[in-house]
């Protein structure tokens, strides 16, 4: 159970990155990756926009993000997905499922539930399996296995692959939690749920093209590329501005005040987080940039 639910997890800001979406430009070409320097006057900080899936055929990656990892004493990532030993894994159950006597269809619209069969079913997966589910987790569950066909695999991540190589060599820190991202989705309203089940149903119509433009833009540091991905259309954009402000920006202001807290100690740090934190005029580059920061894209 615990290692099902992670693996699902990992699809989380993957799929922050998988929004209705225009379609990125031309690489960039300018041999830039999606690896950034940040200095204080004490430290150094290099923040990588990670994806939390890749295919196998991704690696090996850049040698200058290696040797970046490689020069730092401390990894810093959103949630150490190596060490679920602190899940509560009866208050996980409760925040997955619904009560006995209580489902899916009870708690979403008619249209909602019949979209949700239906996609199921595509995957093969039985919908009685999905009754009892929250949408919230229905949602990572449909996801993640779309993109398992696609063959996209945690495995394979770039968080994973470093939390890896890290193990017993560097201390390791969060600048979240696992706990803390099933608290933040759980925690949605029945409207929000439902909002976010549907916005999945919708991305995954189109997720095999989406997919393939992140990692062209990933692989080419084309930060405007993947802020293009991360961005929503005016009309979905203001419906959806509560889940935006949850599941990005307050994320992005809270894991930001984290990474000052490295760039005042005296180490150097590899920081990890999703590659849609550090975009945009509310990303992470941005608001570090905005405090006075030198940060140069690698």
């Amino acid at each position: 159970m615990k290692r099902r639910v992670l693996g699902f997890l990992l699809v989380f800001v993957v799929f922050l990155l998988l929004q209705p979406v225009h379609p990125p430009g031309a690489a960039s070409g300018d041999g830039k990756s999606f690896l950034w320097e940040a200095r204080s006057k004490t430290a150094t900080v290099y923040l990588l926009g990670s994806l939390h899936l890749m295919r196998k055929e991704s690696y090996p990656l850049p040698e200058k993000i290696e040797k970046a990892f490689e020069r730092s004493e401390v990894l810093a990532v959103e949630a150490n997905i190596n060490d679920p030993g602190r899940i509560d894994v009866m208050t996980l159950v409760e925040r997955v499922l619904y009560p006995e006597g209580e489902g899916l269809e009870n708690h979403v619209s008619k249209e909602t539930y019949e979209a949700v069969t239906k996609e199921a079913a595509a995957l093969g997966l039985p919908p009685q399996l999905l009754d009892r589910q929250r949408p919230w987790f229905i949602a990572l569950t449909l996801t993640a296995l779309k993109l398992a066909v696609l063959g996209f695999d945690p495995s394979y991540g770039t968080d994973m692959h470093f939390l890896t190589k890290a193990q017993g060599k560097k201390k390791i820190v969060e600048l979240e939690s696992v706990d803390a991202q099933i608290a933040l989705l759980s925690g949605f309203s029945d409207s929000e749920q439902e909002l976010f089940l549907i916005r999945t149903l919708n991305d995954l119509k189109s997720i095999e093209k989406d997919t393939d433009a992140l990692m062209r833009a990933w692989n080419s540091g084309d930060m405007k590329g993947i802020e293009r991905l991360v961005a929503k259309d005016g009309a979905e954009g203001k419906k959806t501005a509560s889940l935006n402000e949850k599941l990005l920006y307050a994320r992005n202001r809270e894991m930001t005040t984290r990474i000052e807290n490295l760039l005042r100690a005296k180490e150097t740090a590899f920081v990890i987080v999703g590659a849609g934190h550090l975009v945009g005029e509310k990303g992470i580059i941005a608001l570090l940039r905005q405090k006075g920061y030198s940060i140069e894209q690698r």
